[in-house]
């Protein structure tokens, strides 16, 4: 392994505009035609897989290139002075598109009531695999895209264009990563047969790492509904996280990691040690320790002070380790150990610390939650 790896984050970025509010307005109803609502001046922050998970891996340490596609517009400008605030390098790779619209979110978060979101896809819905300057991602170790579901050429067509891009990723050589993102059931991405995208595209995935919540609604949707009517994801069993992971890594994944929000991450890997060892640049040094294994870390016992981003983040520490060269029970607690990082802090990022600490928190025997999920080896 290089003494220096690189990790190329594509897919979603956007621009989230946070309007702030008085707190002493918590209870008062805000909205209604015509009237006009006294807000505090708002927080500009860049959002998405590009921007929590990358910035995450930066703030580790580990050597990063984000590749979001934005227009050439005041949010799109936005963007990129938020991205060169942390390193003018950080920007060099991103897609800029005259014809494009940046993507924004309105978050309107009044105190008191539930947060709603006003959100325009924008560049996101046009990212295609031509996109990606293949240039930049020739000599990286690993290439992580994240939230195909909603970027709308990415799902169309069984994923045809994220195929297409993760096909040429591994031809030159690059470990192949993907995470996912809930789709709105009422919309397009809501009726897509995502069993044919992920046949399409995990056997050219070496680590995929969604939700458990992702998960099910892609492969098992009247689960997915009965769950989520109980509102018992904390307390579902541990056959169905063997039944999802056996069918995602049947698919052709080599890696194949569920994140179980406040229980944990929940990582299996393919009993085909020659998959494994055909995960190119980032392919762990000892196959046969990560060959067929079951392996479960609860989250970290922390304060929590916010959640945004937290599976982006846990992702960036799962990625970091493997570069790292660690065993997958390390780079299984490392993975959590960042995402207790996130939740201390309100936003996505700020609160990741350089990885020396990560390894501190990793070897400090501090205490992890309690888990309702009956999980074993």
């Amino acid at each position: 392994m290089a003494a220096d790896p690189v990790i190329v984050v594509a897919g979603h970025l956007c621009l989230d505009i946070i309007p702030g509010f008085d707190p002493a307005a918590a209870g008062t109803p805000l909205f209604a035609p015509g009237k006009l609502i006294k807000v505090e001046p708002a927080v500009l922050a860049t959002g998405g897989a590009v921007s929590n998970t990358g910035l995450a891996l930066h703030r580790l340490g580990i050597s990063t290139r984000l590749m979001g596609k934005i227009g050439a517009d005041l949010f799109g400008n936005a963007v990129l002075d938020l991205v060169r605030g942390l390193d003018p390098a950080l920007a060099e790779g991103m897609i800029v598109d005259p014809a494009a619209t940046t993507s924004y979110t309105v978050v309107v978060n009044p105190p008191g009531q539930d947060r709603m979101f006003l959100h325009c896809p924008g560049a996101n819905d046009t990212f295609v695999a031509a996109d990606v300057d293949m240039a930049a991602v020739q000599d990286a170790h690993i290439f992580h895209f994240g939230y195909p579901p909603i970027m709308r050429r990415m799902f169309l067509d069984d994923g045809a264009q994220l195929a297409a891009l993760l096909a040429e990723v591994r031809a030159a050589g690059v470990t192949t990563s993907v995470d996912m993102a809930l789709p709105d059931p009422n919309s397009e991405a809501g009726h897509v047969d995502w069993r044919a995208v992920l046949a399409h595209i995990l056997p050219l995935t070496d680590i995929f790492l969604p939700s458990l919540e992702e998960t099910t609604f892609m492969l098992d949707r009247a689960r997915f509904e009965q769950i989520n009517a109980a509102h018992g994801w904390a307390t579902v069993d541990m056959t169905l996280l063997r039944t999802l992971t056996d069918e995602l890594l049947a698919m052709g994944a080599a890696v194949v990691g569920l994140k179980l929000g406040d229980q944990g991450l929940y990582v299996r890997t393919t009993a085909d040690r020659a998959r494994l060892a055909a995960c190119g640049r980032a392919t762990p040094a000892d196959v046969d320790g990560w060959t067929g294994r079951t392996v479960y870390a609860p989250c970290f016992q922390v304060p929590v002070t916010g959640t945004t981003g937290a599976g982006d983040c846990t992702i960036a520490g799962f990625l970091a380790g493997l570069t790292k060269g660690l065993a997958l029970e390390d780079a299984t607690t490392a993975a959590v150990a960042v995402g207790a990082f996130n939740v201390e802090s309100a936003d996505a990022t700020s609160g990741i610390p350089a990885w020396s600490a990560v390894e501190a928190r990793m070897h400090s025997g501090a205490a992890r939650r309690a888990t309702t999920l009956g999980i074993s080896d």
